[in-house]
């Protein structure tokens, strides 16, 4: 089955869209990449987006427009995908969405709300979409997140030592598979949330993200913001557990900065760049991790990888692009394998992941232009996952 994934994160500064064949082989599920894109929101979208996010007042209409016009750019980017990606042919489109909030409070999610009306992806690309991933999770008493740690369990399978997939999106989430255990996964905290909103503070909204660390690398580390900073009560939570922009916001960095002031921007970003790092690392020793393999947009930042380094001395940390699986596009990737779970009747949640009471199948179904017709169910659940050579 040919699937095109579709995902825009917590930074939103892009749709990712990745094209995959994929087949159910006995317990192994073989995935052949087959390319991925970067497509960038426009500024005025972006901005859109960026003004519905806590905690930002909105209304009914305002969500109405942004839901079609988010649908209507994953439309365009799915349509891109199944031409220049697929060959001109595909069998499913599964999209992610854009979260634009996720409600927590002690600990607890009650709902989740990814927005982009899969209609209009239907209506474009004339295939079947599945959407709307993480709210059976909660449903089922989950976090709803990270989702793709199904995908981190079945690719790291059967790896020597504790091996753990590292996500550096907006949000950092880890999936561990230690070996003869069940695995684990939540988010550790900041990513790249953190640093891409003192960014556009300092900048006056002129930049949106620390190029290549450059910032961060001009900077010291400040010993007493950091410390501010990881007093925040999230990160003595027990897994599992989510968080997102809902906490870790421009807020919480000019809070922390009111009651330890830091006069040069450059020390400040170094700084929430060694809190991420710091509290990954945490998060690591806590599961005693002995490889890290990382992917998603902080692998770009050459001083976030570096400081996650030193905080992990004796860590093999690789990106996953070294097991077959393009970092960029891993988590567009990853829904591509839940919508296929989906379609195929099994469930893509690891209930020790997320917290769920059961494992459950995912995702709303949007017919294409003909009947809707899913294959047969199918009858045993992968264990494994095997990237085979692609154009990826």
């Amino acid at each position: 089955m040919r699937v095109i994934g579709l995902m825009s994160g917590t930074s939103y500064d892009a749709i990712e869209a990745a094209a995959a064949d994929l087949v159910l082989d006995g317990e192994e599920l073989v995935m052949t990449p087959l390319g991925a894109r970067s497509l960038p929101w426009s500024e005025e979208l972006r901005g859109a987006i960026g003004a519905v996010l806590p905690p930002a007042a909105t209304t009914t209409e305002a969500l109405c427009r942004l839901d079609t016009r988010i649908g209507q750019a994953f439309a365009d980017a799915a349509v891109r995908a199944v031409e220049e990606l697929g060959g001109g042919t595909a069998d499913l489109v599964v999209s992610h969405g854009q979260t634009v909030h996720h409600w927590a409070e002690d600990g607890q999610v009650h709902g989740t709300l990814q927005i982009g009306q899969p209609a209009w992806i239907a209506e474009a690309t004339g295939l079947p979409v599945v959407s709307d991933l993480r709210s059976r999770d909660v449903a089922a008493g989950g976090q709803g997140a990270p989702l793709v740690s199904i995908v981190d369990t079945l690719l790291l399978h059967g790896r020597p030592g504790v091996s753990a997939a590292l996500n550096l999106g907006g949000i950092a989430n880890v999936t561990v598979v230690p070996p003869g255990g069940d695995p684990v996964a939540f988010d550790t905290g900041p990513a790249n949330a953190l640093v891409d909103a003192a960014v556009r503070h300092f900048s006056g909204g002129a930049r949106h993200f620390d190029e290549d660390g450059r910032a961060a690398a001009r900077g010291r580390v400040h010993q007493g913001l950091l410390d501010r900073l990881l007093a925040e009560p999230y990160y003595a939570r027990p897994a599992p557990k989510t968080t997102g922009k809902e906490l870790f916001r421009l807020d919480h960095v000019l809070d922390a900065l009111a009651v330890v002031p830091v006069p040069d921007p450059d020390d400040v970003l170094a700084t929430l760049t060694r809190l991420t790092a710091v509290t990954v690392a945490d998060a690591c020793r806590a599961y005693g991790v002995t490889e890290l393999v990382a992917s998603g947009g902080g692998t770009r930042n050459p001083v976030m990888m570096r400081m996650i380094g030193e905080e992990l001395p004796g860590v093999r940390v690789v990106p996953s692009d070294r097991l077959g699986l393009l970092s960029a596009a891993k988590e567009a990737l990853a829904f591509a394998v839940l919508g296929f779970l989906t379609v195929h009747g099994l469930p893509a949640t690891v209930p020790s992941c997320t917290g769920a009471r059961r494992a459950a199948v995912l995702g709303s179904i949007t017919p294409g232009a003909g009947p809707l017709r899913l294959p047969e169910p199918a009858a045993v659940a992968p264990a494994r996952l095997r990237i085979a050579s692609g154009q990826g």
